[in-house]
């Protein structure tokens, strides 16, 4: 995206929503061209990332904490812990769809309203639900977490993705409160990375890595991985050989 044509924006500087000590300023990607399924994979390969249909990059003045993370899913091995997460949630089953169902909804919202009280999105609605998470700059896959007792089949889970040219994006991911302690957040993530490679894709893109963020640091565990950093994309691999 060096084309300097292209219209991009910057908004005002406000508090940062991850590290208060910070301020936050956005680039907006606001030209009409870059609204497509190319533009937006040439975008995300810039460290870009969405959220509905519009495409920022973290532009702050005096921090660069926020760094685009990818999944190389050639070379990915899982750890220990995140075998363990495969095993321990084997009896899911998976399966997804293309559209954004409104069944999804009341599991959103009791995620939201349980698990997020002090988030921005609190409490959640319907028309935030699909504004922030529907898309039409991309395909989109949304993969289905269900449990099946007794003949009845009930959703648990639901990560929604974006479908790239050389990968998936990690959008976001929302759950049932009754099973946080099986940790389908890890275990939404890895059946990505499974899905990347069913797929012959490259990459699984995870947003942004905050080491200093409690909520968000957590992206740095699978391995290797790639980070964005002053415009270019360099390799992390693990040093502790996968023994976590």
């Amino acid at each position: 995206m060096n084309d300097s044509s292209f219209k991009v924006g910057i908004t005002k500087t406000f508090p940062c929503s991850y590290l208060p000590e910070q301020e936050e300023r956005l680039l907006i990607a606001i030209d009409e061209r870059l609204q497509n399924n190319r533009s937006y994979t040439m975008l995300m390969m810039e460290g870009f990332r969405r959220s509905g249909e519009q495409s920022y990059r973290p532009h702050c003045p005096n921090c660069s904490a926020c760094q685009s993370i990818r999944v190389v899913i050639e070379d990915f091995k899982p750890s220990k812990s995140q075998k363990r997460s495969l095993k321990r949630n084997a009896h899911f089953e998976i399966s997804t769809s293309d559209k954004l169902k409104d069944n999804y909804y009341p599991l959103y919202e009791k995620y939201i309203n349980t698990c997020h009280q002090d988030g921005a999105m609190f409490p959640a609605n319907n028309q935030q639900f699909k504004s922030f998470l529907s898309s039409k700059l991309t395909k989109q896959l949304f993969i289905e977490t269900w449990l099946e007792t007794n003949g009845e089949k009930q959703l648990v889970c639901v990560a929604v993705t974006d479908v790239l040219i050389n990968g998936l994006s990690a959008v976001y991911t929302f759950y049932h409160p009754d099973f946080k302690a099986n940790g389908l957040g890890i275990f939404s993530i890895l059946t990505q990375i499974n899905l990347c490679k069913q797929q012959g894709l490259h990459y699984l893109y995870l947003g942004y890595q905050i080491d200093d963020c409690k909520k968000m640091n957590y992206k740095n565990r699978y391995f290797p991985h790639e980070r964005f950093m002053n415009q270019e994309w360099l390799l992390v691999e693990n040093n502790s050989n996968n023994k976590i």
